[in-house]
């Protein structure tokens, strides 16, 4: 079991909730976790909440954007004409979605 923690709001977090997904669903759970920054259980709870998902640049997230970049340019390599799936354009939309913020953040940084 694991050990009961505080959230940001100093809330007692001991309670569990767990469901069950198909591997394919947790593939795509854990990719947008690894390009989010965050851990998976804040994660799930800020979507489940409805609340934003604030990514925050750091050496970890440019290195899991650099590794699905890499991986959706060897996807693009393989198809035919006509053959793309839809998780990989979920992929290829929360990647341009994730990398727009971080632009905006540096701008507005400058």
């Amino acid at each position: 079991m694991s050990a009961k923690n505080l959230d940001n709001c100093n809330r007692w977090r001991n309670k569990t909730v767990a469901f069950r997904v198909s591997p394919e669903e947790n593939e795509r759970i854990d990719k947008a976790v690894r390009l989010s920054g965050l851990t998976k259980q804040d994660y799930i709870t800020r979507r489940l909440l409805c609340q934003d998902v604030v990514v925050q640049g750091n050496p970890r997230v440019y290195k899991a954007l650099r590794n699905e970049l890499s991986a959706v340019l060897a996807e693009l390599r393989r198809i035919e004409a006509g053959g793309v799936n839809e998780e990989l354009l979920d992929t290829i939309e929360l990647i341009a979605v994730i990398l727009g913020g971080l632009k905006g953040e540096s701008e507005d940084g400058e």
